[in-house]
């Protein structure tokens, strides 16, 4: 694999892990243990039975969390300490045939690539939330479903239309982020104000 589409693949990978990444293991691992394609010595450890068993375990838990209104979220927070490292490992691992420098700088695109969709999904998730209905969650959950799986598809079989496509994505996510946390915000003070103590009486006048 030459450098250019090494470094597309680490990109993409790093996406797909901030959304599912446990489908990516699994996937990726599949596919390549029938030979259906080419990594870096570097990932061969995700073709392995044990990580296959675990991530297919996982992938079917996250499945049925990620349907869950509000329970996405707490999922989506823990998560925030497997999926950023693991979509960085991913990274690193994808530029194994070209050496250390190139994996740190794979590491570090594929860190800030992971890490603003992870938080991305994560905020709009919480947003949706704040719905009392659950079919928006859903159909949210089921759209993340299937751009991942659309994704990785692109990712393989038209990889650098998938780069020009990523490009969009992060532009988008830049853009999109700072608005999700800032209504957000507002969000969760107008609920700590409704939710706090009431204001103290100042009592009647003191007598002079």
């Amino acid at each position: 694999m030459d450098l250019l589409a090494a470094f597309v693949l680490a990109a993409g990978l790093a996406w797909a892990s901030g959304l599912r990444f446990y489908a990516v293991v699994f996937v990726f691992g599949l596919l390549a243990r029938f030979d259906l394609v080419a990594l870096p010595e570097s990932l061969a450890l995700i073709e392995h039975d044990y990580v296959l068993w675990a991530a297919g375990v996982m992938l079917v838990g996250e499945f049925v969390a990620d349907k869950v209104p509000w329970f996405d979220s707490l999922w989506d927070a823990a998560h925030s300490f497997i999926r950023i490292p693991g979509g960085i490992a991913l990274a690193w691992g994808a530029l194994g045939d070209h050496g250390p420098a190139a994996q740190l700088a794979a590491a570090i695109i594929g860190g800030g690539v992971v890490t603003g969709t992870h938080f991305t999904k994560a905020a709009t998730r919480a947003a949706l939330n704040q719905s009392p209905e659950p079919f928006s969650n859903w159909t949210a959950s089921f759209a993340e479903d299937g751009i991942v799986l659309a994704g990785l598809w692109l990712l393989i079989a038209h990889p650098f239309v998938f780069a020009a496509l990523l490009a969009v994505f992060v532009l988008l996510m830049i853009w999109l982020l700072p608005k999700l946390w800032r209504a957000l915000r507002a969000v969760w003070t107008r609920i700590g104000r409704r939710d706090g103590p009431p204001p103290l009486s100042a009592g009647p006048p003191t007598p002079r």
